[in-house]
Parts: structure tokens; C-alpha cells; sequence
């Protein structure tokens, strides 16, 4: 999940803001959990698609 629409429970700010020092360890903590951790749903599903075709090129070709 991105954090840019998540909002704080201790402060009600959005988490991206880092407004209070809850927001800014949450923040933190999802930028720490991996390199597809910040894409956006509709990039993560664009670079699916995009690895499938290119998968169905490779077998188009082999075959």
C-alpha cells in the first residue's frame, strides 16, 4: 500500500505529511519494505502486464 493516501490516527494528518513522529516512523516503515513498496497499484499492475507479454513473446519465439 502507498502511504500517500493513509491517514495518521494519532494526529489525523495524512501519514505522507509527517506531521507528528507517528506519521513520520509510518512513513519510514513503508519505505523500508521493498523496492515495489512505493509504486501505485495501477504501476504494479501496467509492469505485470508488460512482464506477461514479454513472457508470451519469448514463448512465440521459441516455439
Amino acid at each position: 500500500m502507498t502511504y500517500d493516501r493513509l491517514v495518521c490516527a494519532n494526529c489525523a494528518a495524512p501519514v505522507n505529511e509527517g506531521r507528528c513522529q507517528v506519521c513520520r516512523a509510518s512513513r519510514q516503515r513503508l519505505q523500508q519494505e521493498g523496492p515495489l513498496a512505493g509504486l501505485s497499484p495501477a504501476a504494479l499492475l501496467a509492469l505485470l502486464a508488460l512482464l506477461v507479454a514479454a513472457l508470451a513473446l519469448l514463448v512465440h519465439q521459441t516455439a
